[in-house]
């Protein structure tokens, strides 16, 4: 784990520079939510020159507090490349989870009015991981659980699992924020946590248990994907196109030749062992063609957080499906799926 966290350290500057060499006057602003594997799409549009291609420049960042968490587990973004709270908030395309965005605009006075214009991530994918002393998921009740942040994706997953469980966080098992983590798991702080591939992926080098695949449970997501600022978008509407056209492009180009992936995870993430790089491909290919804005996702969060402010709202509030909708009536999606490297 120290020496993954020591390469992704190293090798931060690198994939941020690559996507800042070009005047701030000029780039589009994109904040990524965190350094994970549905990032990896957007590091391959820069590095394969596909935001070029569609004359776009862009400037790429990680949010403040994606950046705190990920140091929890010894990773640490220099600070150069860790975009302030207003930047965050300015920056008009985020690349983040539906579930957090719904929940943060619902929630928090001071969040971006933002709309969901493609979702590359629409089923619960991630694992739970736990102490070697669980055995099954039923080994989960009494115990801890953790997940990142309020109305994170994590959180939404173990939301999910109670309720097809029919368990109570008031009585069969506590829910504990800021638990996704090895150091947690290792402190006795949780017994197990819900993770992304970044973690489960590593379970036997931390001696923990790769217990619970919630792929398994069928679980519709409003995972990660585009998110435009609204009032931007009324006025760049050209701009947008392009890059969920490189988006697709990017996912394209991914799955067609799993040496592009590769090659980014070794590149930017100090991922070289094979099996760990199988793991994480196979969640590739598991992505939909088509990136439709997950509307069953968002009516999930909708039936799981019930406060009165996301009650007054109707799902259709926060999506726009009329990008991917455009390029998939065009026959753009199935042309680029055809030949991704003739695009």
């Amino acid at each position: 784990m120290r020496l993954l966290a020591a390469r992704i350290a190293a090798a931060l500057p690198l994939i941020f520079c690559a996507t800042i060499a070009v005047s701030a006057d000029s780039a589009i602003d994109v904040s990524l939510g965190d350094v994970s594997l549905n990032k990896v799409a957007f590091l391959v549009a820069a590095d394969n020159g596909i935001y070029q291609k569609n004359g776009l420049t862009i400037h790429q960042f990680i949010t403040k507090g994606a950046a705190a968490r990920i140091s929890r587990s010894g990773i640490n973004v220099p600070s150069e490349f860790v975009g302030t709270d207003d930047q965050d908030e300015r920056a008009p395309i985020s690349i983040g989870g539906g579930s957090p965005l719904i929940v943060s605009m619902t929630t928090d006075a001071r969040s971006t009015d933002r709309v969901i214009i493609a979702t590359t991530d629409n089923q619960a994918r991630f694992h739970v991981i736990s102490s070697k002393a669980l055995n099954s998921v039923d080994d989960l009740k009494g115990k801890r659980l953790g997940f990142s942040s309020y109305g994170s994706v994590s959180h939404l997953m173990a939301l999910e699992l109670l309720r097809q469980k029919g368990w109570s966080q008031d009585d069969d098992i506590s829910l504990m924020e800021e638990g996704m983590a090895y150091s947690a798991l290792k402190d006795g702080k949780v017994d197990a946590f819900i993770g992304s591939e970044i973690y489960y992926t590593m379970a036997d080098k931390n001696d923990a248990k790769d217990l619970v695949n919630l792929t398994d449970y069928n679980i519709p997501l409003a995972g990660s994907g585009i998110n435009v600022e609204r009032k931007w978008l009324a006025n760049h509407h050209d701009e947008v196109m392009r890059f969920v056209k490189s988006t697709i492009e990017a996912y394209a180009l991914m799955k067609s030749d799993e040496n592009v992936v590769r090659a980014v995870l070794a590149k930017w993430y100090g991922i070289t062992d094979a099996r760990q790089q199988d793991d994480m491909y196979a969640q590739v290919v598991a992505s939909p063609q088509k990136p439709y804005p997950a509307v069953d996702g968002i009516k999930l969060v909708k039936q799981l957080f019930s406060y009165r402010e996301l009650k007054r709202r109707d799902a259709d509030y926060f999506y726009d499906n009329s990008f991917v909708a455009e390029l998939d009536k065009s026959g753009f999606i199935d042309k680029v799926y055809a030949d991704p490297k003739a695009n």
